[in-house]
């Protein structure tokens, strides 16, 4: 027992001894190159010597490379449009990172990991390659984790994709692109209803909590229950009689700068929905186009919205004509699916779509883009006016998700909201055909007793896939859709 207290008492002392000659070692380095750090070696003892250079540090984890995932559709490079952190800032689990665009759809990066950001990768308006990194993240794990895919997020993502949040105690399940918007409009998620799978607050849940907070109106889903008004408070404002009209919600413009002359070229690369154009159009160049234009009447329809306006005011949306001209198409299709087919690229098969995705083409700061309103053969004229204030409202703010840009079996363009007659669309590939709506005018016509009347016309402009649609298809469906917007009350019959 002795020899081994003796051994370590040597391995001790030996310890302490090494410890003081790289002490003295150093501090002859330091002698050398500052003289004014030489100390008196004699008034340091050895174990004093060893105590000074013991130092505590804080183990940082590994930084990881945080890359660009698979966002899906065979999209390969997306545009940075927005970065929601800088060097030096602390994420958590689920926390914004930043905002791309592809050709499809913006899309919501989100990180894994909580850490801090220790680089960023890419400039606003950079073009960013699937697979690459995004940002350097120095994370708060051990060095046991491995590095993954970052997250995406689209606003319109699939209900088996949404993440949760532990939000006072109880979990709060939102995607987040939701909770985003809550932070932005001050909105504690916990005081919020959703109305989603198993309680998922949806971004609609978000926009009818506010339009509550402010008395605003808002368009809700489709899909979802009408509620009631709230009750106005007591301190409030006298709530508006029945005879008082409430203003319909506008959709918001973007406002035209004043255009500046630099006397210089400008030469940019082409990215985003732009990009996306060049792509789609040329793909349509190969398809043999054939025309068809016609007029149609819609005085009696233009009654007919008169009368509804002011009820669809009161159940919170804005009704315009787009609805009735989309459910009288989906009810064309019924009769002729073929206009409402796809071509493989061998041309070797037709498919026939059982849904009726209806796009409508929007003209939106960041291009064009054609989102689409899913299953029109199964929505009301209400149902359609709901969705399609829904995707005019996030159209303008750039929130369309890749769902809603995707999937869509037939168009029409409403290129009369800008100010036209007649034009020549172009067909959007896998479809086989689009309408072009103009402007309603009030022209004189002859009624039946041969007698001139004030008429409220349009003109539709109908191209076809001349490869598997012929010419008395397409004038047989215009006649039908024409016949139902001249009489509209003869939809009735045929809703479901």
């Amino acid at each position: 027992m002795a020899a081994v207290t003796t051994l370590r008492g040597s391995f001790t002392f030996m310890r302490r001894l090494l410890s003081a000659h790289h002490y003295k070692h150093c501090c002859s380095r330091l002698q050398t190159i500052r003289p004014e750090y030489r100390l008196n070696h004699s008034s340091i003892s050895i174990h004093q010597q060893y105590r000074c250079f013991r130092a505590s540090y804080v183990k940082s984890g590994p930084i990881l490379q945080f890359k660009l995932s698979d966002i899906g559709e065979g999209i390969m490079e997306v545009t940075v449009k927005e970065w929601y952190v800088k060097e030096g800032d602390k994420v958590s689990q689920f926390d914004s990172i930043c905002e791309v665009q592809s050709d499809k759809a913006s899309v919501t990066i989100t990180s894994r990991y909580d850490g801090v950001i220790r680089k960023l990768y890419y400039d606003i308006d950079s073009i960013a390659l699937v697979g690459t990194p995004l940002v350097d993240i120095e994370t708060d794990a051990g060095p046991e984790v491995a590095p993954e895919e970052d997250i995406v997020e689209t606003p319109a993502m699939a209900q088996d994709e949404h993440t949760h949040q532990q939000i006072k105690g109880h979990k709060t399940q939102a995607t987040p692109a939701v909770r985003r918007l809550a932070m932005e409009n001050n909105i504690k998620l916990s005081e919020v209803v959703g109305t989603g799978k198993d309680g998922r607050i949806l971004k609609e849940d978000i926009l009818n909590f506010l339009a509550k907070q402010t008395g605003a109106i808002l368009p809700p889903s489709p899909f979802q229950e009408i509620e009631p008004p709230p009750p106005a408070a007591a301190a409030g404002p006298p709530a508006a009689t029945p005879k008082e009209k409430v203003p319909p919600p506008s959709i918001p413009r973007p406002v035209a700068p004043m255009p500046v002359f630099t006397g210089k070229d400008v030469t940019e690369p082409l990215k985003g929905f732009h990009k996306a154009m060049v792509r789609t159009m040329t793909a349509a160049l190969k398809i043999p186009h054939f025309g068809y234009c016609d007029e149609v009447d819609l005085t009696k329809l233009v009654r007919l919205r008169s009368e509804l306006k002011d009820l669809a005011v009161s159940r919170g949306v804005k009704l315009s004509y787009m609805p009735f001209f989309i459910k009288a198409a989906s009810l064309g299709l019924l009769h002729f699916p073929i206009l409402n087919a796809s071509l493989d690229e061998s041309c070797q098969n037709i498919t026939y779509k059982a849904s009726h995705n209806i796009g409508l083409a929007m003209d939106t700061a960041q291009g064009l883009i054609v989102p689409n309103i899913k299953n029109v053969q199964l929505l009301s004229v209400y149902d359609i006016a709901l969705e399609l204030n829904r995707l005019q409202t996030m159209g303008s703010t750039g929130q369309l998700g890749t769902a809603d840009l995707t999937g869509g079996t037939f168009t029409l363009s409403n290129i009369g909201s800008i100010g036209g007659t007649y034009a020549k669309p172009v067909i959007l590939p896998p479809e086989v055909a689009i309408g072009a709506l103009g402007k309603i005018q009030v022209l004189p016509r002859f009624d039946a007793k041969g007698e001139v009347v004030k008429a409220h016309i349009m003109n539709i402009s109908w191209s076809a896939d001349h490869r598997i649609i012929d010419g008395a298809t397409m004038c047989r469906f215009s006649n039908m859709w024409r016949a139902y917007l001249e009489n509209p009350a003869s939809m009735v019959i045929d809703l479901k």
